[in-house]
C-alpha cells in the first residue's frame, strides 16, 4: 500500500451522541506515520514526520468528507482556554487561524461542516453537543485542566455564546487513562483536594495514589447541570489498551495522539 491519502483507512472509533452530529475518536491504525507514531497520528505538535501528519489529516478529512481545512484542533497547553469557531475565525487567513488557537485546550462552534477536535494520548477528551441549540464542544481534560474544571469552564461557554441550557447538553468522555493505571505523586492529590474535590470518591491509595479523571469530569459536568443520563463514559483506558490507542505512559511522549472530535452535520 502507498502512503497517498486516498490509499490510507483511518480507523476511528465512532460514538451515538444523537442525529446531526459526528462524533469519534481515532485510533493507531490506518494511518503511515511510522514507530511510537504508527500510524494514524495527525496532531503536528508531538513530534511526528510533518508529511505524514499531513497525509493522515488528509485521509481523515477524506474518511468525513470534509476539506483539510474544516478540520481544526488547537495547540493545547493544559488550561481552560475556550475558543469559539465563528465564521470570523473561519474567514481568517490559515496563520492566524493558527496563533489563535495557540495555548487553547477547548473549542466550541455552531458552524455545520466544521470538525473540531482535542489530542489526547491518556488525558481525558470530552465531547459536548447541545441538540436543541446546535451547538458543539471538544475538551482535553488532563489533571491539570480537571482541577482547573475545564468542562465546567465549556459548558459556561456554550451557555454565554449559544444560549445553551445544560440540561439539554449530551456528552461523549472518549478513551484515556484509567484510575488503576493513574499513578499521582502526592502534590497531584494535594491540587485536587485544596481545589475541593471529594477525594474519597475520585482516589484510591495504593503504593502511591490514583486518580480517577474520568470520574472528576463527570461529576463537573453533574455539577454544572448535565442530566447524569445524558454522560456517556468510554470503557477504554489508554495505558492498557496502547495497541489500539496512543498511550504517553506507556509509549512515552514521544509518541502519537488520538483525536477525539465532533462535528455538526449539514442540513439538520
Amino acid at each position: 500500500m502507498t502512503d497517498t491519502p486516498s490509499a490510507l483507512s483511518p480507523v476511528i472509533t465512532a460514538y451515538d451522541m444523537g442525529s446531526g452530529v459526528t462524533a469519534f475518536s481515532t485510533t493507531r491504525h490506518g494511518g503511515c506515520s511510522t514507530g511510537l507514531y504508527a500510524s494514524l497520528n495527525v496532531n503536528p505538535y508531538c513530534g511526528d514526520d510533518p508529511h505524514h501528519v499531513a497525509r493522515n489529516r488528509a485521509a481523515l478529512c477524506r474518511h468525513l468528507g470534509i476539506a483539510p481545512d474544516r478540520l481544526l484542533l488547537p495547540h493545547q497547553t493544559h488550561q481552560t482556554r475556550v475558543a469559539c469557531i465563528d465564521s470570523h475565525f473561519m474567514s481568517l487567513p490559515a496563520d492566524a487561524q493558527q496563533a489563535a488557537l495557540e495555548g487553547v485546550d477547548a473549542l466550541t462552534t455552531s458552524l455545520e461542516g466544521l470538525c473540531i477536535g482535542v489530542s489526547t494520548a491518556d488525558c481525558i477528551p470530552v465531547l459536548l453537543y447541545d441538540p436543541v441549540r446546535r451547538a458543539v464542544a471538544a475538551i482535553h481534560a488532563g489533571w491539570r485542566g480537571t482541577v482547573q474544571r475545564i468542562v465546567r469552564h465549556a459548558v459556561h461557554t456554550m451557555v454565554q455564546t449559544y444560549g445553551t441550557r445544560p440540561a439539554d447538553i449530551v456528552v461523549q468522555i472518549g478513551p484515556g487513562i484509567g484510575m488503576e493505571r493513574f499513578e499521582v505523586g502526592q502534590e497531584v492529590y494535594d491540587a485536587f483536594a485544596q481545589a475541593g474535590f471529594d477525594m474519597d470518591r475520585i482516589s484510591r491509595r495504593y503504593d502511591k495514589w490514583h486518580i480517577d479523571l474520568p470520574l472528576c469530569n463527570s461529576m463537573q459536568l453533574a455539577e454544572a447541570g448535565v442530566a447524569q443520563g445524558h454522560i456517556a463514559r468510554s470503557a477504554a483506558c489508554t495505558f492498557e489498551q496502547h495497541h489500539t490507542y496512543f498511550s504517553a505512559r506507556r509509549l512515552g511522549t514521544a509518541s502519537g495522539r488520538m483525536l477525539t472530535a465532533i462535528m455538526l452535520e449539514h442540513g439538520q
